[in-house]
């Protein structure tokens, strides 16, 4: 037998163990699920979007099975506490002379109807300092999503689940959620209308 004839015959029975090899593998496993079980990368030690969170400042929210952290709120409200301006009653406070600007003139109220809402339904009860329930209960700044939830239950379930907001970095424990002032600005909580960061630029010639 020459060399020639001796390497291809060594060739094809390599070839013939690969092919046999590869199709005892494909038994190897009972489902797709054992496969993707024995062939996932197992990571030692604890992981954590601990490192990816350390520079915000968190408090943490407990609701029957739900337990997770959101941002603290009161050190990102400029002018808190309240109780440095707001010093006499409400109804005091809200006489001004004619042309003078009133206090917080820039806030336009456009979440319900005046017939529902106005400033003192979350503002102004008992205590500035606090949020202000609709049965008058004190509702802290950081946990305003309890002011929320009042009105917007199914969003409120959604939220605690994960499904509703934006989750702060990344999916590893433990969790830290925006809230709902966080996206939204709750005076106004619509979002506005706007052009997409790309657009349709033959589109927009033709408007000009």
């Amino acid at each position: 037998m020459t060399t020639k004839v001796k390497v291809i015959s060594l060739i094809i029975v390599v070839c013939l163990f690969a092919v046999s090899c590869k199709h005892s593998d494909e038994h190897k496993y009972h489902t797709v699920t054992d496969k993707i079980e024995a062939n996932s990368i197992v990571y030692k030690g604890e992981t954590s979007s601990d490192i990816y969170n350390e520079t915000i400042k968190k408090v943490e929210v407990k609701d029957g099975e739900f337990e997770f952290l959101i941002p603290e709120r009161k050190s990102q409200i400029a002018s808190y506490n309240c109780t440095e301006c707001h010093s006499q009653p409400l109804e005091k406070l809200k006489e001004h002379k004619v042309g003078e600007k009133a206090a917080h003139w820039n806030i336009k109220l456009n979440h319900a109807g005046p017939e529902t809402m106005n400033c003192t339904t979350c503002h102004g009860k008992n205590d500035f300092d606090n949020l202000q329930s609709l049965t008058n209960s004190e509702i802290d700044f950081n946990y305003s999503y309890k002011l929320c939830s009042q009105c917007h239950q199914d969003q409120f379930k959604d939220w605690k689940g994960g499904a509703h907001g934006k989750q702060l970095g990344g999916w590893a424990p433990p969790r830290v959620s925006n809230t709902c002032v966080n996206c939204h600005n709750p005076h106004s909580p619509q979002f506005e209308k706007r052009w997409p960061v790309r657009f349709n630029t033959t589109v927009e010639k033709e408007r000009e």
